[in-house]
């Protein structure tokens, strides 16, 4: 049973259903679960939010929870996590052992390094994996999941890192590190839905293979440096089913990794291809693949397109009504940031920065590197500034396209050390 509360009701123990307000102004990383944290019910008390929906079926009412506090904000009606216990059941069981291995999370500074390795070998493995399925050899899934193992470990210890050093790619190498990114983009959304270790994997694995019909096109087309004609459109658009059969002759891949690779182009309004799916007929991983295919498309270098920044990319891609799962798509901006690394803000102070690391608990408040004065028109001394710490005492008030102030050079900013 459902109930709205103001924010000063809000309890320790209560199951937080949903927040009034922008989903993109609440606090939390994950929506739609109890309320355990004494530091989660501070940062919703101040959050602004002014009221929560709660359900007095999994978790405490207002007279019986034990303390005030907050919560949560729904990002629209999506699919329901399994109910927690009661509070009188007994405690969960371990988590898997698979589950307790996930490394830390660590600064996206202290992940880079490590980062550009992954990225390196990744590079390496799907170059050859991708040229022996343009020699028509069939694809090894089972020699893909260290590479998926090693991107999935990458992502645990800083999303940010591995997800955007991939959207640095050149325009010569964009089909075989467009797959590497949306593996990583597959694994920071599944685990941001909540889906288990196992599925996490698979969707990796799916991102990893999601284009794999591409090594079947013709390489005039493929890598035509310009917009691609109708007849020229067409041939590519088999890309999916291609795929889809090289990989079903191969064996070994699963149907979920199988549907991905057919069903990524298709639009919950039905317009998509190959088969004009619509709604629910097209899976859940697969509407994950169309999400994070889509992004790194836009935001990478490719021979006829100049990339777009991050956050006008997600601005962009809410603006398109019918082609994405909702749910899925809010979970996505979660996953990368609503300023995801990279993107160019301006501050309340007049000062330009460009967004250096996440913070998970507050999506509007990342850590910047200060540059520029708008005042001065000047370049000002580097500074790091986490913006979720009082003391910054500045907030960021518009996101800039790098174009409009002739900033070329964005990226070294933050994927490298400041000077």
């Amino acid at each position: 049973m459902l109930k709205k509360i103001p924010i000063q009701q809000v309890q320790l123990g209560m199951y937080l259903q949903s927040m009034e307000g922008s989903w993109l102004s609440h606090p939390f990383w994950k929506t739609k679960f109890v309320l355990r944290e004494a530091a989660d019910l501070e940062a919703l008390l101040t959050s602004g939010v002014p009221a929560v929906w709660i359900d007095i079926s999994k978790g405490a009412d207002v007279q019986t929870a034990p303390a005030p506090d907050s919560l949560v904000q729904a990002l629209m009606d999506e699919p329901q996590p399994p109910p927690p216990p009661p509070a009188s059941a007994p405690p969960p069981a371990p988590a898997p052992a698979a589950a307790l291995a996930r490394p830390e999370r660590v600064s996206l500074g202290s992940e880079m390094g490590r980062a550009a390795q992954t990225i390196n070998r990744s590079r390496q493995a799907v170059t050859a994996l991708f040229g022996e399925a343009r020699m028509g050899k069939a694809v090894d899934a089972e020699m893909c999941m260290p590479l998926v193992e090693e991107v999935a470990d990458s992502v645990s210890r800083n999303p940010s890192a591995l997800i955007s050093l991939a959207r640095l790619k050149t325009k010569d190498d964009y089909t075989y590190m467009h797959s590497v990114a949306v593996c990583a983009l597959m694994v920071a959304l599944a685990r941001q839905m909540g889906l288990d270790e196992t599925e996490t994997r698979e969707a990796g694995l799916a991102g990893l293979l999601h284009d794999v019909g591409k090594m079947m096109m013709p390489l005039e087309v493929l890598n035509k440096p310009g917009a691609l004609t109708d007849p020229e459109f067409a041939v590519m658009r088999t890309h999916p089913e291609r795929g889809y059969e090289a990989l079903r002759e191969g064996g070994k891949v699963s149907e979920p990794v199988l549907d991905v690779c057919l069903h990524h182009h298709e639009k919950m309004d039905g317009s998509g291809y190959p088969k004009k799916l619509k709604g629910d007929q097209i899976s859940l991983l697969a509407r994950m693949g169309a999400v994070c295919d889509v992004y790194d498309a836009i935001t990478s270098n490719r021979p006829y397109k100049t990339a777009w920044d991050p956050a006008g990319s997600i601005q962009r891609m809410a603006q398109w009504q019918g082609h994405f799962d909702p749910v899925v798509f809010q979970n996505f901006v979660k996953s990368v940031g609503i300023f995801p690394v990279g993107t160019l803000v301006k501050l309340a102070s007049g000062r330009l920065a460009v967004v250096v690391d996440q913070n998970p608990a507050n999506l509007v408040a990342p850590m910047v590197r200060v540059f520029y004065s708008t005042r001065s028109k000047m370049p000002i001394p580097v500074q790091l500034l986490d913006l979720s710490q009082a003391s910054s005492n500045d907030k960021i008030v518009s996101r800039e396209a790098p174009q409009d102030w002739g900033f070329k050079q964005l990226d070294e900013l933050w994927s490298k050390p400041a000077a």
